[in-house]
């Protein structure tokens, strides 16, 4: 799955994002405001990591403004501002939650994959239904009751997929969401990757709209 992190300090930037593309995530790393609003407004996003002291913009101004457009992308936020006022603030804007640095990672991405369980309807680590769902703790895919691992390339396809049961995706859509910035794609990369989960999970667990795109069962 595809995140934005918004972070101006070159350490915490460097380090989180290493870390985030070792826990199987597609990060794309900005330094200020200006340019998290220009990613946003590209999306494609599962979540959002979000510093609030930006150079050109401040983190509240970006959230605010993505708001106010509509993005519900779930955005978590990052900072060492400790204030009541400030947490309550940003929490009202619209952020989904509030983490103060310095924190253990481990910790992030539990948050993260919460928030992310909230936008899509789970009160669980489920994501789906029927026979077929995602378990975002352990990242593996439950088809018709068994486990079966999966690559964080194919969770993150399943898992865009899983979000709108039924609706057909693109394949510049499912590129999007799996894919970072500077990550090369090959013209039949998304291809490969249904075969595989074909494999996995059976011809018809993922369908092709031929000329549009792939969908799962609604």
């Amino acid at each position: 799955m595809r995140v934005l992190l918004v972070e101006d300090d070159e350490m915490i930037g460097r380090s989180l994002k290493q870390a985030l593309e070792g826990a199987g995530w597609s990060a794309d790393w900005v330094r200020d405001g200006e340019l998290a609003q220009s990613a946003l407004g590209d999306g494609g996003y599962t979540c959002v990591l979000l510093d609030l002291g930006l150079p050109k913009q401040d983190g509240t101004e970006v959230l605010r403004r993505a708001r106010e457009r509509g993005d519900a992308t779930p955005v978590l936020v990052l900072t060492a501002r400790d204030g009541l006022d400030d947490r309550i603030h940003s929490l009202d804007l619209g952020a989904d939650d509030y983490l103060l640095k310095p924190f253990e990672f481990r910790e992030l991405l539990a948050r993260m994959r919460a928030v992310v369980r909230r936008r899509d309807g789970a009160a669980h680590s489920l994501v789906g239904s029927g026979a077929l769902q995602l378990d975002l703790t352990t990242r593996e895919v439950v088809a018709n009751g068994e486990r079966e691992a999966l690559t964080a390339r194919e969770f993150a396809l399943l898992h865009a997929l899983l979000e709108r049961p039924g609706a057909i995706l693109s394949r510049e859509q499912l590129e999007n969401r799996i894919y970072g910035w500077g990550e090369e794609v090959t013209s039949n990369a998304i291809d490969v990757l249904i075969h595989g989960m074909r494999r996995k999970l059976g011809a018809d667990s993922i369908r092709n709209v031929r000329g549009l795109g792939w969908r799962v069962a609604a």
